[in-house]
């Protein structure tokens, strides 16, 4: 789970390498045509992303996507063609992307070195968790800048406020901003404002399902906190997070407190080598939690991991999760 904890910060090596950064003057914009005509089209633009603060005179247009729920915003909005390179998948894309990730090279199955990166000569790189940015092996933000490459890291990794739908309504206000495709993400965003309406509206005056995550884990349990967009999730979903007062979106809990607030369902995320069935397997069979009322009625949910994260499958996992709590009110 290290690619969801903050990056230890080192001294990056640089190598040396000639790139034309996305926000470099006296260039042409994406489309061939001089800078007049991309300042027509909303550029240059400006955005400060979790402390880094970049102008853009254009689209980026040779991108590099790390973590699998930002290569999935980039999909949704239109812009397979300005990728160059992705990596770190934790489960399967959704079917209506699959035609377009099949068309983008897959540079690494995790993480890649920063000579991975440097190789697919990319001007813009997209990271979905802190440690997308690991200055210890390289990847740092200021030393890609250096390289000449501009970054963007999703906001889940460094939003102060909780409301996490908001973040995930300006995460991808932003990127449509970046790549000049406004009116995809505002349609995208209105029919997402939309779609949590439906979901509310069908969950009105229901008491909500006290839920525990069970992320992965054995000495303790990884687990959802109370930030973040997977706190969120439960709650629109007619849940409460038995651990919302975990102040971080993913931590370590232990089990005696599992046990302690007695969670009336587990919500268990599904991605890597441990499949659900080990996971319930793990927890049905621990003599520890036979107390524990859902272990007691082996109640369970399932979302796959880039469910959980701040994506574009919020609103939709939203539903289904409140499908899986609350299966009398959705079907109704």
């Amino acid at each position: 789970m290290s690619r969801r904890t903050p990056a230890l910060i080192a001294a990056a090596v640089l190598l040396p390498l000639a790139l034309t950064a996305c926000s470099s003057p006296d260039g042409d914009n994406a489309e061939g045509k001089p800078e007049a005509a991309a300042k027509s089209d909303g550029f240059p633009y400006t955005v400060t992303n979790c402390g880094v603060t970049t102008t853009f005179k254009a689209p980026p247009r040779r991108v590099v996507t790390m973590n699998q729920h930002v290569t999935e915003i980039m999909l949704e909005l239109g812009l397979a063609k300005s990728l160059v390179g992705t990596a770190y998948l934790d489960d399967e894309v959704l079917p209506e992307y699959e035609k377009d990730y099949a068309s983008v090279p897959v540079i690494a199955k995790e993480y890649p070195s920063y000579e991975k990166v440097l190789a697919a000569n990319p001007d813009f790189v997209y990271g979905g968790y802190a440690s997308a940015f690991a200055a210890g092996d390289g990847r740092g933000r200021e030393a890609l800048k250096k390289s000449g490459i501009e970054t963007r890291l999703n906001t889940e990794s460094c939003a102060k406020a909780d409301t996490p739908m908001e973040t995930l309504y300006q995460e991808v206000h932003e990127v449509g901003r970046t790549f000049g495709v406004s009116d995809r993400a505002e349609a995208w965003i209105k029919q997402a404002k939309a779609d949590n309406a439906a979901t509310a509206e069908k969950l009105a005056d229901l008491n909500p399902v006290s839920v525990f995550v069970y992320d992965s884990g054995d000495k303790t349990a990884f687990t959802a906190g109370g930030k973040g967009i997977g706190n969120e999730l439960i709650k629109r979903a007619g849940g409460t997070n038995v651990f919302a007062d975990l102040d971080k979106s993913f931590g370590d809990a232990s089990w005696e407190n599992v046990v302690a607030r007695k969670p009336e369902a587990i919500v268990i995320y599904d991605y890597g080598a441990t499949t659900v069935e080990q996971k319930k397997k793990r927890l049905l069979t621990d003599p520890a939690l036979a107390d524990v009322p859902a272990i007691k009625n082996k109640r369970f949910a399932v979302m796959p991991l880039s469910d959980a994260v701040l994506g574009v499958r919020v609103p939709a996992a939203v539903e289904k999760l409140a499908a899986q709590l609350h299966p009398a009110a959705t079907t109704s």
